[in-house]
């Protein structure tokens, strides 16, 4: 069976999961767990990846990444290895611990990093029937518990320097409100039932970012009948946004310019954010949300989209 491709391109950002072998425990004490921490934090110095959120579970993990040098599979891949060489040593074992590949989800920030962070964080108190809501008093058990990055995102104990945190700028402009803003953000989720945010998605398929999303999942389809280990994206966040740049360059409505580095350029908001006159990211995220209202009533606007959509990608096929 041909290997699934691994989409890696700098900055890229990612949700990996990794379960034990045969569902078997790859934690089996709190050493185990603050082993694999350090290592997680060896990949940040070494491979200069970010970590953006963690949460530790008996049987599996979940990351959530950004690679600078979109070289997902080298750091991962380290991870693994040597925290399995450490892993059997500690316990007197051999062979794998990990069951097969790592899976990971692209990942649009501006679009999920608020409902993938919520996520990762309630796993340790989310039901076995994943169709069961979380139970009230288990809001408790989760302030107790030690791994995952939940308790750094709510300011009850200090983060590890290794640890990026900066997606609190997605709940509030100031650091306290953003805190008060997420941690009400999770309370009101017990007593819900928590989807998962991938869905019935495939491995590596891109969440956001229309041009690019789409020149990725095009790409896939060319290649699905091969034996693919990792495919490198030719077109770089760069290539895109210099094409949109000549696109928009007679675009008056700031509005629409906004819209499409956001949507179509896959640019991040935050860093939209003082070009376009907005205190932080939520302020661009509003703004690209109006324009969408707006071409809900509008169909002048929503063909202006839609164009804007369609030169962009003819600019990649030409």
């Amino acid at each position: 069976m041909a290997r699934q491709i691994r989409i890696e391109f700098p900055g890229a950002i990612y949700h990996v999961t990794a379960r034990g072998n045969e569902w078997q425990a790859i934690f089996r004490n709190n050493l185990d767990r603050q082993t694999f921490l350090v290592l997680l934090g060896q990949i940040s110095e070494q491979y200069g990846v970010k970590v953006r959120a963690y949460c530790l579970m008996p049987n599996h993990y979940h990351l959530i990444l950004e690679t600078p040098r979109g070289n997902l599979s080298q750091a991962v891949g380290w991870l693994q290895l040597t925290y399995t060489v450490r892993f059997n040593r500690q316990h007197k074992r051999s062979g794998h611990l990990f069951q097969g590949r790592f899976k990971a989800f692209l990942v649009d920030a501006d679009e999920y990093a608020q409902v993938l962070t919520l996520y990762v964080h309630l796993n340790p108190v989310r039901p076995e029937d994943k169709n069961a809501a979380i139970p009230a008093g288990r809001i408790k058990t989760l302030g107790n518990y030690r791994w995952s990055s939940h308790l750094a995102y709510a300011g009850k104990v200090g983060k590890p320097d290794w640890l990026d945190i900066s997606w609190l700028q997605y709940w509030g402009e100031t650091e306290d409100r953003a805190r008060k803003e997420y941690q009400e953000a999770i309370r009101g989720l017990f007593g819900k039932v928590i989807v998962n945010p991938q869905g019935n998605v495939q491995d590596s398929l891109v969440l956001g970012g229309d041009a690019l999303r789409e020149q990725v999942e095009n790409a896939i389809k060319n290649k699905s009948g091969k034996e693919e280990k990792h495919w490198i994206i030719e077109k770089s966040h760069l290539d895109i946004r210099r094409q949109l740049e000549a696109i928009l360059k007679e675009e008056l409505d700031q509005g629409v310019r906004l819209w499409a580095r956001v949507r179509l350029g896959g640019e991040r908001m935050i860093d939209l954010s003082r070009e376009f006159g907005y205190k932080d990211g939520s302020g661009v995220l509003h703004a690209v949300k109006r324009i969408e209202r707006r071409a809900e009533k509008d169909q002048g606007i929503q063909r202006k989209l839609l164009d804007l959509k369609s030169r962009l990608l003819s600019s990649f096929k030409s």
